[in-house]
C-alpha cells in the first residue's frame, strides 16, 4: 500500500508538466482538506477521447483521495470556441451543434468519475447573464500586451492570420467558470496555461483566493500530432472495445510509455520495467502494446471485454483469420453502390470517405481487393463479408 505522501507525490508528476503553486498544493492535498477540483470540457465533437481523458483520470485520482470533483460542460463557450491551441481562427458552432455533442458527456465520463458525487455545471447557465458592463469590468483585469504574448497568437501574428476579439474573451469566460463555483484548484492541458491563469487573476479580482493550477502532458493521435477531434486522430470513449483496442495497436511504437503513463494507472515501477525490458530488446513493443491496449480497453468496458477485444485482434489482424460473429447489414434495394453501401453500413462518414477507403485499397471481399468505389453490389453478394480497413467487417444480406 503507499503512503499518502507517495499518492499524492504521483498526484503531482505523472504525467503533470507544470503545477501553480506546487508547494501550495501538496500541502493542502496532505492536510486532509477537501479541495473543490474544477475541470471544464467543450463540446466541439461528440466523443470524448484519450487525450482529454488524462485529465479525468487525475480527477478520479484526487476523487478517490475525497475531494470534491466539478465537471463544467462549456455549452457557452463551446459556441464561441477557444483556440489556445489552433493555428488560425476556430469557427463558431451553432447551439444546436453544441447540444448535440454533449448529449452523453456526463455519461462518459462517468466511465472514469463517480458521477453521483460530481458536482455537474453547464457554463451557459451564468455567462449568458454577464452585462456588457459586467465583461467591461472583468476586461479591465487584462492587458492586450498579456494576450498577444501567448506563443500561438505571437506566431499568427507574425504569419498575418487573423485574430478575432472574441478569442481575447474566451479566457475570461473560463476564468469566470472559476470564480462561479468557487475552485480551489483547475485542471486541464498544458494549452490551456493562459486560460487557466485567467481564472487565478479573476478570483483575486472578486476577492477569492486565487486557485491552483495542475496542468497535465498532451498526448498525440494515432498520426503523431496531438490529438484532436478536428483532425480524426483520436481514440474515443465511445468506441467499442475491438475498435478501440485496434487503434491503440496502430499506434507508434514511441507512444507506448507515454500512453502507459497517462492513459492507464498501471504502477510506474511496471511501466519502467517494460521500457527497460523494450530498450535491451527481451520485450517485443507488439508485446508491451497488447498490454497497453487491453488496460486501457479495461478502464472503458471492462476486464472480459479487454480479454475478447484481445482476441479478436490477434485471430483478424495478427492470424488474418475472418470473425466468426461479424455485424450483418441488410440492403433495402435491389442493389446499392460499394461506395454507398459503406456509407449506410456505417463504415465510412461519407461517400468521399468511402471513395478514399475503397480507391486506397482497403476493401475487400474473400481476400480479393475491390477497387471501384461504383462497383454495384446486389443479391450475388448475399452473404458475402466484407472487410473494410484493418478493424471493419460486415456481412451483405439481400
Amino acid at each position: 500500500m503507499k503512503t499518502k505522501d507517495q499518492i499524492v507525490e504521483e498526484i503531482l508528476t505523472r504525467g503533470v508538466a507544470e503545477v501553480i503553486d506546487c508547494e501550495n498544493l501538496r500541502k493542502k492535498l496532505l492536510s486532509g482538506e477537501k479541495l473543490r477540483i474544477k475541470f471544464g470540457i467543450d463540446p466541439t465533437s461528440p466523443s470524448i477521447h484519450l487525450g482529454r481523458a488524462v485529465s479525468l483520470l487525475k480527477l478520479r485520482d484526487l476523487q478517490e483521495l475525497g475531494h470534491q470533483v466539478i465537471f463544467i460542460i462549456g455549452d457557452f463557450t463551446g459556441v464561441i470556441g477557444d483556440t489556445s491551441d489552433k493555428e488560425s481562427e476556430r469557427p463558431m458552432l451553432e447551439q444546436k451543434i453544441v447540444e448535440k455533442n454533449l448529449e452523453t458527456y456526463f455519461q462518459q465520463a462517468g466511465k472514469i468519475l463517480d458521477m453521483e458525487k460530481v458536482e455537474k455545471y453547464q457554463n451557459s447557465v451564468w455567462l449568458e447573464k454577464l452585462t456588457y458592463s459586467e465583461i467591461a469590468n472583468q476586461a479591465n483585469v487584462f492587458s492586450l500586451a498579456e494576450f498577444i504574448a501567448r506563443e500561438n497568437i505571437k506566431k499568427r501574428l507574425e504569419k498575418g492570420t487573423r485574430i478575432s476579439l472574441r478569442e481575447l474573451l474566451y479566457p475570461l469566460m473560463q476564468g469566470y467558470d472559476s470564480v462561479m463555483v468557487k475552485a480551489e484548484v483547475e485542471i486541464g492541458g498544458t494549452d490551456q496555461r493562459f486560460n487557466l491563469l485567467a481564472g487565478r487573476e479573476l478570483q483575486r479580482h472578486e476577492n477569492q483566493p486565487a486557485q491552483d493550477i495542475l496542468m497535465v502532458d498532451l498526448i498525440e493521435g494515432l498520426d503523431g500530432r496531438k490529438m484532436s477531434s478536428s483532425w480524426g486522430n483520436t481514440i474515443n470513449l465511445t468506441e467499442a472495445p475491438s475498435e478501440m483496442f485496434g487503434k491503440i495497436m496502430s499506434a507508434g511504437d514511441e507512444l507506448i510509455i507515454k500512453y502507459f503513463i497517462h492513459c492507464t494507472r498501471v504502477p510506474l515501477e511496471d511501466i519502467r520495467k517494460i521500457e527497460a525490458d523494450m530498450a535491451a530488446g527481451t520485450l517485443n513493443p507488439r508485446d508491451a502494446k497488447l498490454q497497453l491496449a487491453g488496460e486501457i480497453v479495461k478502464i472503458y468496458h471492462s476486464q472480459a471485454e479487454a480479454e475478447k477485444a484481445s482476441q479478436y485482434f490477434v485471430k483478424t489482424i495478427s492470424n488474418k483469420e475472418t470473425p466468426t460473429e461479424v455485424a450483418e447489414f441488410k440492403v433495402e434495394t435491389k442493389e446499392i453502390k460499394l461506395s454507398e453501401l459503406l456509407v449506410a453500413s456505417g463504415n465510412a462518414t461519407s461517400i468521399g470517405d468511402a471513395r478514399r477507403k475503397i480507391e486506397q485499397g482497403g476493401v475487400s471481399v474473400d481476400g480479393e481487393k475491390i477497387l471501384d468505389p461504383n462497383l454495384i453490389i446486389n443479391s450475388s453478394f448475399d452473404n458475402k463479408v466484407f472487410k473494410i480497413g484493418k478493424l471493419g467487417w460486415v456481412k451483405v444480406k439481400f
